[in-house]
């Protein structure tokens, strides 16, 4: 009787109780890889942001620079056709785009050899496209930085988890490891997520770059085709 009471009392524990689900927020997941991992999330998470700062910094310049209006160049054939140069510059300045910029560079050249003028336009192209890549290659680096900071902590994790197991004198407890597994993944994943971010960021902005090129070289193709023609 007492054998079958007990049972019973057990199937009471085993049906009546309920699994409790526990949860595992991002905050304490980072918390729990202790300091070390802290520490390399802390320079991954400033990573991201600063990959996210400078994509959104040139993303609005670079939207900026293609911006320009479709009869602009019409407008700039007439006035150098008409001899008005002056007109020319003035409205290359009121645009105040790289296209703008290399054609007025061409302008001031005008009366000199094609070859100067095409030479001078060159030159200033090259400033222009410095300047839309201005701390682009920054998101390059951060791409593949962010993954091996993450590797550094996964391998950092796994000698705390040596550790541990080692001073535990061989006996294998998952609460003994957690604290190195934690910090393992934790920095695998952030080094990994920042990568990605910095990754697609930098192809997105050099993409957005090449079409600003693109534009440069064409309107200033025209501009010297237009030069070139007979009068």
């Amino acid at each position: 009787m007492i054998l079958q009471s007990n049972i019973q009392d057990g199937a009471d524990i085993v049906t009546d109780g309920e699994p409790v689900e526990k949860t595992l927020s991002i905050i304490e997941l980072i918390s729990s890889g202790g300091f070390a991992g802290q520490i390399i999330i802390a320079i991954l998470f400033v990573m991201l942001i600063f990959a996210i700062y400078i994509y959104f910094e040139r993303l609005f310049a670079i939207k900026a620079a293609s911006q320009i209006d479709s009869n602009f160049m019409n407008q700039i054939k007439d006035h150098v056709s008409n001899g008005k140069i002056d007109s020319a510059q003035m409205l290359c300045a009121q645009v105040n785009t790289p296209v703008s910029r290399l054609i007025n560079k061409g302008i001031t050249r005008i009366g000199k050899p094609l070859e100067d003028i095409n030479t001078a336009i060159e030159n200033a192209g090259r400033l222009e496209i410095y300047g839309l890549e201005k701390n682009v290659s920054i998101l390059a680096t951060i791409s593949g930085v962010a993954p091996m900071i993450g590797f550094l902590g996964t391998v950092v994790g796994m000698i705390l988890a040596i550790f541990e197991l080692a001073n535990a004198g061989g006996t294998i407890q998952m609460d003994v490891l957690a604290s190195g597994l934690y910090t393992a993944m934790t920095t695998t994943v952030a080094g990994l997520i920042v990568g990605i971010v910095g990754y697609m960021a930098y192809n997105h902005l050099v993409v957005k770059t090449d079409k600003v090129v693109y534009q440069m070289e064409a309107n200033s193709l025209e501009f010297l085709d237009h030069l070139n023609e007979p009068i």
